[in-house]
């Protein structure tokens, strides 16, 4: 394989494990982008607490299954809010 063949396997790798990672989410990508919005603008004025509370004050005003999105959130490394922010948000920036 060339370096231009490994390049382009390369990308569609990245292309199927975004795809993957988009289809798995429990949901929509813009309440997730509005989530992560609201933490920064809570973790702003707080300091973590190692746990949960602000997205599960987010997920209370929503329309979606909080306790699936929790278990999600957990299983893709998320325990507490500021692991939301740094080990979720990057996974959409990337």
């Amino acid at each position: 394989m060339n370096k231009d063949e490994k390049r382009k396997a390369l990308a569609e790798y990245k292309r199927r494990q975004k795809e993957a990672f988009l289809a798995s989410l429990p949901m929509s990508e813009e309440l997730f982008r509005k989530l992560f919005d609201y933490l920064d603008e809570q973790l702003g004025e707080a300091d973590c607490q190692h746990d949960l509370r602000f997205t599960e004050a987010f997920l209370s005003d929503c329309d979606c299954d909080a306790g699936e999105v929790l278990e999600w959130l957990e299983d893709q490394g998320a325990g507490c809010d500021c692991e939301v922010l740094a080990n979720i948000e990057e996974q959409f920036n990337s």
